[in-house]
């Protein structure tokens, strides 16, 4: 659940300001994704674990309204349901994320949910889960035969194994530089560097400039971004995630451009999932640019 406080200023360390709003928000990058794909036509089954609180039972009905395939999802005792504390400020956002029961989804729920696995077209991943379940994920992925996206985020350094088992890694620059533990302090003048360890496997994303990717034959591919008036960029990265899986079968070029169309659509509304769009405003949206 995401609890958004609204601000002038960000606070300084030790620092106490008066805000301007709160609101709660359906978040969780794993739920964020897949109601991102869910609008947009997909079909989605999600797996992940929730606490069994108000928070949970909230959070599982609105994926259950949005039409995504919850059996997977689980109640964990004892345990919240993860919370991000996000402070917005001049349409830009600082979060905090607590992984309250994301933390306890293990390999063996994935296990039983081997069949999520086998009818999937696309395994789309996150890191708000330990780093073993994902591997896990990536191998389940392997062993059907299912091309694994993973979006390394919250960005840590990832092991070779679970990099060769991804079809395709989804960061922004600077997940970028923390994911293939990059030594640098200017990342911005590195990233096509980083890119090229990965031909063919990398969609980066820049913001406003939109994603690149550098395809398998070094050709270094640009998609722009879609200029909009941005009121709250939480969930930018996400809807641009779920797109891009649900707009896989279109290949790179096309489903690169839908994501970057719908991620700039998400951020002239506020909160994560209700600023995704449908289907049809997507597509209206880029009638209106051509």
């Amino acid at each position: 659940m995401d609890l958004v406080v609204t601000t002038p200023v960000v606070p300084q360390l030790g620092q106490t300001l008066a805000g301007d709003g709160f609101a709660t928000h359906a978040g969780g990058k794993g739920a964020n994704q897949a109601v991102a794909a869910a609008r947009l036509g997909a079909q989605v089954s999600l797996i992940g674990r929730v606490g069994r609180d108000a928070f949970g039972a909230q959070l599982k009905a609105g994926l259950v309204a949005e039409g995504i395939d919850t059996r997977w999802v689980l109640e964990t005792e004892g345990v919240p349901t993860g919370i991000a504390a996000i402070t917005v400020s001049q349409s830009d956002n600082a979060i905090i994320v607590v992984g309250g029961a994301n933390l306890a989804l293990t390999p063996a729920d994935l296990d039983n949910a081997d069949a999520a696995f086998a009818q999937a077209d696309v395994v789309l991943v996150q890191l708000e889960v330990p780093l073993d379940t994902v591997a896990h994920a990536a191998r389940l992925a392997g062993r059907h035969g299912k091309p694994l996206l993973l979006n390394p985020a919250p960005a840590q350094p990832l092991p070779e194994a679970l990099l060769a088992g991804c079809a395709l890694l989804t960061p922004n620059e600077h997940e970028l530089a923390v994911t293939l533990d990059a030594e640098t302090t200017e990342p911005a003048q590195d990233w096509r560097e980083l890119m090229a360890r990965l031909p063919g496997r990398v969609a980066m994303t820049r913001g406003a400039d939109g994603a690149y990717h550098l395809g398998a034959d070094g050709a270094m591919h640009h998609q722009p971004g879609f200029a909009v008036e941005p009121v709250d960029t939480t969930g930018a990265g996400d809807t641009f995630n779920g797109a891009l899986a649900a707009f896989w079968p279109l290949g790179m070029a096309a489903a690169m451009r839908l994501a970057c169309a719908a991620a700039a659509l998400s951020v002239t509304r506020a909160g994560a999932q209700s600023g995704m769009p449908g289907r049809a405003q997507l597509e209206a949206f880029l009638e209106s640019r051509a």
